[in-house]
Parts: C-alpha cells; structure tokens; sequence
C-alpha cells in the first residue's frame, strides 16, 4: 500500500500516476459514490509522504485518472466540467471529456480540453499516451460494444481520428473502464469489469505482437482480489505497476458474523473496502506475462 494513513486512508483513493524519481504521486481521491473526483498531489520528503493537496485547477467538478506522459511534461485526465466555446459561453454536458495540462516552470497550467473526434458527446473514461504521441483512451461512443479502448495516432504534428481496437481487446458486454499504454505500445494495461476474473474488476494485460493485440490475460490472485481492482499505471522510471484496489473488509475472511463494534471500527479505517492505492515491481508482471 502506498503511504497508508496519508495517501491511502479511510476515503476513497485510486489512480496513482508516479513521477521517475518516485517522490510525486499524483491521484483521485474521491466523495463515494461518484459524487466529486478531485486530483490530487503528495510528495516523499525524508522518508515519508506528506499531506495531500487538491491540485489548482481541480477541486470543483469530477476530474479523475490523472496520467503523465512519458516525458512527464503533460497530465491526462478525464472531467466532466462545463464545455466552453470560443464565445465565451459554456455548457454542462455532464459527461467526462479528455483534458490535458502542460507543466510549465514546475506549475501545471490551466487545462485544455481535446478537440473532436478525440472528444465525443459520450463519455470519455481514460486518456494515457505513448512516447510517440499516440493516444489510447476508453470511451462509450457510438459503435462501442461496451466501453472499448481507442487509439488516436500522433501523425505529422497532429492526432488523427480515433480508430476502435477491436477483439480481442474489446467485445461485447466488456466494460474497459481504463487503458494504460506502455511508452514504447509494447502492452496495454486494462481496468476491466466483464471478464472471467477475481471481482468485479481485475487487471489484465494485452501484448503487441505482429501487429496484434494478444487475447488480455488477467494478472492473477497475487495482484487482483475479489473486489475491485482497477486504474493502472506505471511509474515513470518503468519499475511499478500501481493500481487502485477496494480489497479490505469485504473481501477478508471472518470468523463468524461482525459485531457492532467491529463492524464500526473497521468501516472507519483504511482497509474499509474504499479504494486504496497499491504498488508491485512491473518486473512480476512483465517477467511472468510476456513470454506466455
């Protein structure tokens, strides 16, 4: 678990985006259920992390799923914060867009919402980006089966439109709430509700191969529980794996039913079965996936 008590607490916690020296994170905290998502940062100072602050230009509507480019230069995160036209006027859609900020002077600017196609009048779930400025995102838009993973090519200084990926990622009924691609798009990350798995959402892993995408594999009972796992990411420097888990209370055995007592205080602490922020080498997931 990632700085339990400070980063990980009794609320609700997913989404961490870590920078390569390892001393920023970057997450959703959130108001159960769905109510507010507020991006998040904290960082490790002499040995632990210090209290969390709500980012800027966050902290009003639901902004959620913080990732950083691989330069770390940009974040990605997705809101559904009024849509504002070149007239001035703005509109509330409420559904979640792509948005994208740019760190300038170490101070993140004020974020840019991506044009159509990328955007849609359906709802964008997760935005993360290749080292080559290609685009993977989840959304529900017209010619979804579920909620499908797309990618939007970084072509001659410009994305072109999004183009579906198809089985086997994608199919019928399979909800790929988030997509995280590798810089070099060597593997797809997924947060998926849908799928043969532990919870009611599990992690799995898709490889490129000859042009393909591999049938997703479930990373399996070390990393997934039977609750909900979700929201991956990798580290900047390429070491961790980090992922969003609601596993605790709910998902422990119990020796017979729960007591009042019991039952308050464990619903009042860390493992209360809200999302927590974990962390695993990516070298367990690499090392035992890619050559299967």
């Amino acid at each position: 678990m990632i700085g339990e008590g400070v980063v990980s607490t009794s609320g609700d916690e997913f989404g961490g985006a870590l920078t390569a020296d390892g001393n920023t994170i970057y997450f959703t905290r959130s108001v159960p259920t769905h109510y507010l998502y507020s991006l998040c940062v904290a960082h490790f100072v002499q040995g632990r992390w210090t209290t969390p602050e709500i980012l800027p230009f966050s902290g009003k509507y639901r902004d959620s799923d913080p990732t950083l480019s691989p330069d770390g230069l940009r974040m990605y995160f997705v809101s559904d914060r009024p849509v504002c036209v070149k007239s001035g006027a703005c509109v509330d859609r409420h559904n979640f867009d792509i948005y994208v900020s740019t760190l300038v002077k170490g101070q993140w600017g004020q974020p840019a919402r991506l044009a159509e196609p990328t955007n849609s009048p359906s709802n964008e779930y997760f935005a993360s980006v290749a080292a080559n400025g290609n685009l993977y995102f989840t959304s529900q838009r017209q010619g979804s089966k579920g909620i499908d993973v797309y990618r939007a090519r970084w072509v001659n200084g410009a994305v072109e439109a999004p183009e579906n990926l198809g089985a086997p990622v994608n199919g019928d009924q399979i909800a790929n709430v988030e997509a995280f691609i590798a810089p070099d798009e060597s593997y797809l990350l997924l947060g998926t509700f849908g799928r043969p798995g532990f919870g009611s959402s599990d992690l799995y892993i898709s490889f490129a191969k000859a042009g393909k995408w591999t049938e997703p594999k479930n990373l399996g009972p070390a990393i997934n529980s039977s609750g909900r796992d979700y929201s991956p990411h990798v580290s900047l420097d390429g070491k961790w794996l980090l992922y969003g888990s609601e596993r605790g209370m709910s998902t422990e055995k119990h020796n017979g039913p729960w007591t009042y007592r019991e039952f308050h205080r464990r619903s009042a602490g860390v493992l209360n079965g809200l999302g927590n922020l974990y962390r695993v080498p990516l070298s367990t997931v690499l090392g035992r996936e890619s050559t299967q």
